[in-house]
């Protein structure tokens, strides 16, 4: 095969892709604003805002949005925090079972939560912590510290110890260097792990829906199921506008820190010249 054969072969598939990760999008946009959405939306020159007026309310919009953000910050919070402090002697101390810790957190990244949550269920239960949300916000937090702790430390391992020893020499103890020299040097680190650890639990259907029992506590990724009926039946057009309004978060957060974020995988390197 040629180059340019093969460079077409290339093209054409990239485009396929896109035409398959791009038709979705394109249907919610369409049903989004036309008052008589189906599954099959076409091109029709019925616009209405009808759908998105029909969502936005307290109940079906507002109050799960705040949900979400409250529930996915107060995780990405203290996944961030409690992986920095977990990471920090992995990265800075030769431990003796170091290696083999950081290869069982690998494997731990590997298990879905469906797997527990049959037993995650029955311990809320038992200590009568169904329905709260701090308690879910500490579940969520635990189950995602091993990938975060995993990033945490390769993007501390970046951040040379010898500044670490200049600020020791100085009269400053592993807390003060760590919060005043490591952190600020990895912060576009510190943002990714956060950011994905938001972005994770902001689509999490599955635990808040075992977890939480009132309608006010569900987050957005909950609420998205009451578009559907027991009988079937879609409302496709309002369900096209809720999903529109409850991405635009996520997007609005992945475009305020593009920039920054694309500075996070040559921060060592700079750190080190």
């Amino acid at each position: 095969m040629t180059r340019a054969a093969a460079r077409a072969a290339a093209l054409v598939a990239l485009a396929v892709i896109a035409l398959a990760f791009a038709g979705p999008f394109v249907w919610v946009l369409l049903a989004s604003v036309q008052p008589e959405a189906g599954l099959t939306a076409k091109p029709s020159l019925d616009f209405s805002f009808r759908n998105f007026a029909a969502v936005l309310n307290w109940e079906t919009i507002y109050q799960p949005v705040i949900n979400s953000i409250v529930i996915s910050g107060a995780t990405a919070v203290l996944t961030v925090v409690v992986s920095g402090l977990a990471a920090y002697p992995l990265s800075r101390y030769k431990l003796r079972y170091g290696r083999h810790f950081m290869l069982t957190l690998l494997f731990t990244t590997g298990l879905p939560v469906t797997a527990i949550m049959v037993p995650v269920y029955s311990m809320f239960f038992r200590f009568n912590l169904y329905g709260s949300i701090p308690a879910m916000v500490l579940f969520l937090a635990a189950s995602s510290l091993p990938f975060a702790i995993w990033m945490m430390k390769n993007f501390m391992d970046g951040v040379p110890v010898s500044l670490e020893e200049a600020a020791w020499v100085d009269g400053a103890g592993w807390v003060r260097s760590m919060l005043r020299v490591v952190w600020p040097l990895m912060a576009p680190g510190v943002a990714v792990v956060a950011i994905f650890v938001f972005v994770n639990q902001w689509g999490n259907f599955f635990v808040p829906f075992v977890l939480l029992d009132a309608p006010e506590k569900q987050p957005a990724a909950v609420t998205i199921y009451t578009f559907f009926s027991q009988y079937g039946a879609v409302a496709y057009g309002e369900l096209a506008a809720f999903s529109i309004i409850y991405t635009t978060p996520a997007v609005v957060l992945y475009i305020a820190v593009n920039k920054y974020l694309a500075g996070s995988f040559s921060f060592a390197g700079s750190v080190k010249g």
